[in-house]
């Protein structure tokens, strides 16, 4: 009782009071200014510079593969140092990317500033806040998580149209200046002022060399691995999918307005799962919750893939998909602390998460680029219900 008692002190003294409100406004600002700002852009800026729309979207999947290998990095230092420091580096590197992204004269600067950007999204996005969260909330971290993504989850419904609307009236390379202004007054204060300096445990009580240790014993076992594999699979099925699902339900006779009203629900849809997944959590192991939300995936993507229509059939797929997309989400969050604890946390969820990172950011390419090998997006589709129907099989393991 009493080390129980330890710990729960351990976590209270370590939650600052209006933190997770904080981590909620800085986490939803930086992926509406350092993710969903580019998409919206990506037309006026290829019109004004006459860069290609691939080359363009290549600078961003560069930054997130950037922000894939760097967040292995920030979750060493926000394990053994606390957040504040690392994550408000981050937010300072944001906007620096923000003004590079505006001044860029040619595409080799574009692409270097939105590598800067990525150095920044590794220590303001979902892992290292996923990470704080976990460590402020001990076993009850669930609900501030689902909290957290379900604010998150607005990112682009407040930012897609203030960017547009910004470009519209002040041309792309001003609007970023003034996103660069937005994301300093907002996430700037909010990680130096509700983030723990260090943690309440002297990083002396745990040595360097214990901790690399600890870390390789989790990460180089063959039940992380395969975990690590299936997230990764699911993470390339459910974005191919879902990010070109215009182009999948076009090909099915569904005209563009209905297509648009089919993917704004996916997101409805994630919502949903979200605010399922804490219901999810209480009844059943790690590892049935993870086959239950992969499977229900796959046989989505089954449908979709398979079924003409109706209209309202296929939108409501859509809508099944994007449920098990928004539990594949928190699933991310949770797979590691489920299954090997809190200990070095950040750490290990960030080598855990990498992959994932990006898979992410090759997704949006691969789906066009099946589509155009196997002759059209339900082709695609099929392909990733195959894949996630073995994914389901490897989640069994895991």
């Amino acid at each position: 009782m009493a080390a129980t008692d330890t710990a729960i002190d351990r976590l209270t003294s370590d939650r600052p009071r209006g933190g997770l409100t904080a981590l909620c406004i800085a986490v939803t600002t930086s992926w509406g200014l350092l993710y969903y700002s580019l998409p919206v852009a990506l037309a006026p800026i290829a019109a004004d510079t006459g860069w290609s729309h691939t080359a363009i979207t290549g600078a961003f999947s560069a930054g997130l593969i950037v922000s894939a290998l760097a967040g292995i990095r920030v979750g060493g230092i926000l394990d053994a140092r606390g957040p504040r420091r690392v994550m408000t580096a981050g937010a300072g590197l944001g906007v620096l990317a923000l003004v590079l992204v505006a001044w860029a004269p040619t595409l080799p600067m574009f692409f270097a500033a939105w590598l800067v950007a990525g150095l920044a999204q590794s220590a303001v996005l979902y892992p290292p806040a996923f990470a704080v969260i976990t460590r402020w909330y001990g076993p009850q971290r669930v609900r501030p998580l689902t909290t957290l993504t379900l604010i998150a989850g607005l990112a682009s419904t407040i930012f897609a149209p203030l960017t547009a609307w910004l470009i519209d009236h002040l041309g792309w390379r001003t609007s970023y200046l003034v996103l660069a202004g937005i994301l300093a007054a907002l996430t700037l204060p909010l990680h130096a002022l509700f983030l723990n300096p260090t943690w309440t445990d002297a990083p002396s009580a745990h040595p360097a060399s214990d901790a690399a240790a600890d870390i390789r014993s989790v990460t180089r076992t063959p039940r992380f691995i395969t975990l690590q594999l299936t997230l990764a699979l699911a993470t390339l099925a459910f974005f191919a999918v879902t990010i070109n699902l215009i182009p999948l339900l076009l090909e099915r006779g569904m005209d563009y307005a209905t297509a648009a009203l089919a993917l704004g629900l996916v997101g409805a849809g994630q919502v949903i799962g979200r605010l399922g997944y804490a219901a999810l959590d209480r009844t059943t192991t790690p590892r049935g919750r993870t086959v239950a939300i992969l499977g229900a995936g796959a046989a989505g993507l089954w449908a979709l893939a398979l079924l003409p229509g109706p209209a309202w059939l296929l939108i409501t797929l859509a809508v099944l998909v994007g449920a098990a997309r928004g539990c594949h989400t928190l699933l991310q969050a949770t797979a590691v602390s489920d299954r090997w604890g809190t200990t070095n946390f950040a750490s290990i969820n960030a080598v855990f998460t990498a992959p994932m990172t990006a898979v992410g950011a090759l997704a949006p390419v691969a789906g066009p680029a099946l589509a155009s090998l196997l002759g059209g997006y339900p082709a695609m589709a099929v392909t990733m219900a195959l894949a996630l129907t073995a994914v389901v099989l490897l989640a069994a393991r895991s």
